[in-house]
């Protein structure tokens, strides 16, 4: 299946009332499925998805006043995946409640088509809450972790 097969497969999907859709044969396997709503973040702004191989955002936006920055903050799904908190199975997570944050450090891995992809935090924070469960999947712009900047 080469990447127009792909993109027309996307742009059926969008059209259609399907929620979820999965194709596999030998070489490939593709799972899309729709969101009921536009996902938000901290402070009710709606997120929408970005265009097609665009990168997503990984957290919510800087806030612009001291007020805004004691409210809650989420570092939040940039693909649809399942979610790891360890490198390995017998590893200890990357993360827990109450552990300070560096800027770029490794909070969790998402696992998409195959590929494993480290999430960095994009600030230094502290983990207030772990939204997730380990191997839960999760949908694009889904909250993983509500965090307090540092």
């Amino acid at each position: 299946m080469n990447i127009e097969q792909i993109e027309k497969l996307v742009e059926i999907v969008e059209k259609s009332s399907l929620t979820e859709f999965s194709y596999k044969d030998d070489e490939v396997k593709i799972t899309m499925s729709k969101l009921d709503h536009a996902p938000v973040i901290a402070g009710g702004v709606p997120m929408t998805p970005p265009p097609f191989g665009a990168p997503a955002p990984v957290s919510a936006p800087a806030a612009e006043n001291e007020e805004a920055e004691d409210e809650a903050v989420f570092i939040t799904s940039p693909i649809v995946g399942t979610f790891y908190a360890a490198p390995a199975p017998d590893a200890a997570p990357f993360v827990k409640m109450g552990d300070h944050v560096k800027n770029g450090q490794t909070v969790c891995i998402l696992e998409a088509m195959k590929l494993m992809n480290e999430i960095q935090s994009e600030f230094d924070c502290e983990i207030e809450a772990v939204l997730v469960s380990n191997e839960q999947k999760v949908e694009y712009g889904q909250p993983l972790f509500r965090v307090r900047k540092l």
